[in-house]
């Protein structure tokens, strides 16, 4: 590429965990963690949810396949963007994860609203709920890495 031509606006910027090892192996054995007794069809529809408010592609692929291989519907995966209208579709207890999955990560008021750490905490017991929470933040954590470095859907086969 020559200096007067742009890069693809589109395009990576970085090889992120190349470039910072340690953070990678970090945020591996804090993803582990975090996952330790949520369920796992659970799991991925709150990091679905929480890739699709932060806009990151490449989680959303990932995840989106991670459901599928964990059994996960097409028609739950098509329709999780809009889940409190589908709600028949989705378990009081799933709303309640996502209800939380959503105020945490865009913090609209600066706060969760009691109303939705209630929610929440009728469905889960605290240790449940503090892995949720940790999950929660930790795909939080992740998108904002594969936003910024613009990582590139696609490239991830699912582990199941």
């Amino acid at each position: 590429m020559t200096t007067t031509e742009t890069p693809h606006p589109h395009a990576p910027r970085m090889r992120f965990f190349k470039a910072a090892p340690e953070v990678y192996k970090a945020m591996v054995n804090l993803d582990a963690a975090a996952r330790k007794g949520v369920d796992p069809v659970l799991a991925e529809l709150v990091k679905i949810r929480a890739s699709q408010l932060n806009r990151c592609a490449f989680c959303i692929d990932l995840h989106a396949g991670e459901a599928r291989a964990a059994g996960e519907s097409e028609e739950r995966l098509y329709l999780l963007n809009a889940w409190e209208e589908a709600g028949h579709l989705f378990t009081e207890k799933e709303q309640a994860a996502l209800a939380l999955t959503e105020a945490v990560t865009v913090l609209t008021d600066g706060f969760v609203p009691d109303e939705v750490y209630e929610r929440a905490a009728k469905h889960f017991e605290e240790p449940e709920l503090a892995q949720l929470i940790a999950l929660i933040l930790t795909i939080n954590a992740w998108n904002r890495i594969g936003v910024t470095t613009r990582m590139i859907p696609g490239s991830h086969k699912p582990s199941r």
